[in-house]
């Protein structure tokens, strides 16, 4: 049944970044203190867009210190915001850029040091490669911009070095050149390459570490205004109904609030301690447990927007699974949605397709599980024999959005679709072959395209929208 449908978010991100336009068209890993001005001197990349986006308003910046096998791209959209972040790497340590959708330079800060990255970072020529990343957060209704990377500190001909995940933390709305991080902080993990994650999706910044996947079984919890490190109890004793649960041994923390972590139970179940529990909060037509165990009912897919994704079974849908959005906060369901995608087991970090949600948080989705959070409705895009099963990669607030084509026949080709989540069905167009997909959106409805030129190096590009 996986084979038949399922794309991992790896394997989304890998159909977006297969594009390979002709013409150069780059700002990229310029020395610090390049001119910058509105708009990139060089002529913009030739790229096939959807015509919802201008080709010829944007900019690109080139990345080609990123190589093919990387497990991360170093690119992020601040949060509510215009600014698209980027990493860049030189002699003297990395930087991390922000430009708005107009291609002007807000800020670039002053080199950072990376640590010293593990010896089997790269586990072969061809193998995956662990490098420094970036990610957009807002917390409190700040943003912030996080750059992080995975290694040894203090390792010298003398010393091993200790293990860590380094981070800087930038305000997003920095201003000007050579900006220093608020602060550094480096949290002791010990993790292979590959297994490090680090996310704010609850409100507070999450660093996981142990198993690779979205949600691995160890992490701590970091205040990006004191810089103290909080590294999360046995996840097995957070919640009290933990004590009673069949197969509690492997719960997890996905998500930390402002009121706690988010903790998904082995077996089934989830809440926040001293919050909620999900035996008061089931929506409707589904009962607190499922099974002929009793295992507490509802698995956590995952948390965007305020808002977790939740997948429940219910004896009235048959093998059908019900998924819902619950509010973050209160845990209280908002909307319900029958869908035939294979849901997560909760006792796995691994999930078969990222959550994303639109710039504003109007929308949510996680692969053909799709809701609209301002109209409390959900949208089902998986295949019924006939129809083909789409998987989500972006959405705008405006809900347009853009997906894959699950094609699983022979000799299927990678096909693109643009849709209109505002309607009941999602309204599916499909896109011309050769088209791009945005992977990010910003506020103002420009397209984030990541794509290799011609050299395999990674590149940015920015379009703005089309206007009328």
């Amino acid at each position: 049944m996986r084979s038949a449908h399922a794309l991992t978010a790896a394997a989304l991100l890998a159909l977006v970044t297969t594009g390979c336009s002709s013409g150069t068209g780059t700002t990229g890993d310029k020395p610090l203190g390049w001119p910058d001005g509105a708009k990139t001197a060089a002529p913009l990349t030739k790229l096939s867009v959807p015509s919802s986006f201008d080709t010829s308003q944007g900019w690109d910046e080139v990345l080609s210190w990123v190589p093919q096998s990387a497990t991360t791209l170093p690119v992020t959209v601040v949060p509510r915001s215009q600014a698209v972040a980027f990493m860049l790497a030189a002699s003297n340590g990395y930087t991390i850029s922000a430009r708005g959708s107009d291609g002007k330079l807000a800020w670039r800060s002053a080199p950072w040091s990376a640590p010293t990255p593990l010896a089997e970072a790269q586990t072969s020529s061809n193998g995956p490669t662990e490098i420094p990343d970036v990610t957009g957060v807002e917390i409190d209704g700040h943003g912030y911009v996080v750059a992080y990377a995975h290694g040894l500190r203090g390792k010298d001909q003398l010393h091993e070095g200790a293990e860590i995940v380094r981070l800087a933390i930038f305000p997003a709305d920095a201003k000007g050149e050579s900006v220093k991080p608020l602060r550094e902080i480096d949290v002791p993990v010990l993790a292979d390459p590959g297994e490090i994650h680090v996310q704010a999706t609850g409100g507070r910044l999450l660093v996981t570490w142990g198993e690779e996947g979205t949600f691995p079984n160890r992490g701590a919890l970091v205040d990006v205004t004191s810089g103290e490190v909080a590294v999360q109890e046995d996840a097995d004793r957070l919640l009290t109904q933990c004590r009673t649960a069949p197969m509690c041994n492997t719960s997890r923390v996905v998500a930390a609030t402002a009121d706690g972590p988010l903790v998904a139970m082995g077996g089934g179940g989830f809440g926040i301690p001293g919050r909620y529990f999900s035996d008061t909060l089931t929506p409707e037509g589904v009962g607190a447990k499922s099974g002929f165990m009793g295992f507490w009912n509802g698995s956590v897919y995952g948390v965007a927007a305020g808002h977790a994704l939740i997948s429940w079974q219910a004896a009235s849908a048959g093998d059908i699974p019900v998924w819902a959005v619950h509010d973050l906060r209160t845990g209280a369901p908002q909307a319900r949605l029958v869908c035939g995608q294979e849901v997560a087991r909760s006792d796995k970090p691994g999930r078969d397709y990222p959550v994303v949600s639109s710039p504003r948080g109007h929308y949510l989705a996680a692969g053909s599980v799709v809701f609209d959070l301002k109209n409390k409705r959900g949208i089902c895009l998986q295949g019924d024999g006939n129809r083909k099963t789409i998987a989500v990669v972006s959405i705008q607030d405006n809900g347009t959005a853009f997906g894959g084509v699950l094609d699983t026949s022979a000799g299927g080709t990678n096909v693109f679709a643009q849709l209109d989540l505002s309607t009941p069905s999602g309204n599916a167009t499909p896109l011309e072959t050769g088209t791009e997909v945005p992977y990010y959106h910003t506020t103002d409805g420009a397209g984030v395209f990541l794509t290799r030129n011609d050299d395999k190096s990674l590149r940015v590009s920015v379009r703005e929208p089309a206007r009328p």
